[in-house]
């Protein structure tokens, strides 16, 4: 019978958080990603759960982390053989916390999918520098420190995944906040990229466009604007339609293995044509 790691909870972290996952979270041997350890942060839902579950199809050995307990340990239960690791990427302690269980669970670091983020909107008349704080901590601030505090372990030729987002290309009402985030996100692609290409580590980015998670419910408005937000947004896809979770893990688990090798600094976009048609 395979035991089920216990979930790491990054302020208290128990100092062999990662012995038993080992044994665990040993990948299928099989696969573009056969060996490699992979961390992806927000990896207890939407594009992130849907990326664990890819990783492990793929091969890989994972780590997933998540500030919401509950939702974490969901994610763990549904995906099996993963490290959980609670830690919020806004948070230094537990950002340095979780790449520590990483290192003590695996020794290293083969492919970072930075994906924790929100996505809150509101017109510039009404937005409030609480509000930009809030978004630029979580999509900017944590993305940035938490690929500094995994160079220790991230291994020569690593692969590194910043989630952007389509809303950095083009100009949608009542984004304003969020979108500069995501165009700073691709700015970091670049200048990352040309940070780490002595160690052989890549960055890019994935931007998805509109893709049904749950981070749409949680960006701060009610159900009726919500649903007047997802016509429009679907107006706009020349698919007419939002993107799946799996799609999207698809294209992320490119961006990770060696079929990518010449990807340097570049970014994906994923958007039903959004950007481009």
């Amino acid at each position: 019978m395979v035991t089920r790691p216990r979930t790491v909870d990054a302020p208290t972290e128990r100092p062999n958080a990662g012995r038993d996952a080992k044994a665990t979270a040993a990948g299928n041997g099989r696969g573009r990603l056969a060996g490699k350890v992979a961390l992806i942060t927000g990896g207890n839902s939407g594009i992130g759960l849907a990326t664990a579950e890819a990783f492990l199809a793929e091969g890989a050995r994972v780590v997933i982390s998540g500030r919401d307990q509950g939702t974490l340990d969901a994610a763990a239960a549904a995906l099996g053989p993963v490290l959980p690791v609670r830690a919020d990427v806004t948070d230094a302690a537990q950002r340095a916390r979780l790449i520590r269980a990483v290192r003590e669970c695996f020794g290293r670091l083969d492919v970072l999918f930075v994906n924790a983020g929100v996505a809150q909107f509101a017109p510039i008349d009404l937005s409030s520098e609480a509000h930009f704080d809030y978004v630029f901590n979580i999509n900017v601030k944590g993305a940035y420190f938490t690929v500094q505090q995994a160079l220790h372990v991230l291994t020569p030729g690593a692969s590194v995944i910043l989630n952007g987002s389509v809303s950095g290309l083009v100009g949608l009402p009542n984004a304003s906040v969020y979108s500069a985030s995501k165009a700073a996100i691709r700015s970091l692609a670049r200048t990352l990229s040309a940070d780490l290409r002595g160690r052989g580590i890549r960055v890019n980015v994935i931007s998805p466009g509109p893709t049904r998670t749950p981070i749409y419910r949680r960006n701060g408005l009610v159900p009726e604007a919500q649903a007047e937000i997802a016509r429009r947004l679907e107006q706009q896809v020349p698919l007419g339609r939002f993107g799946d979770a799996r799609e999207i893990a698809k294209a992320v688990v490119f961006l990770a293995s060696d079929e990518s090798s010449f990807f340097l600094g570049a970014e994906l976009v994923a958007d039903g044509g959004m950007s481009q048609l």
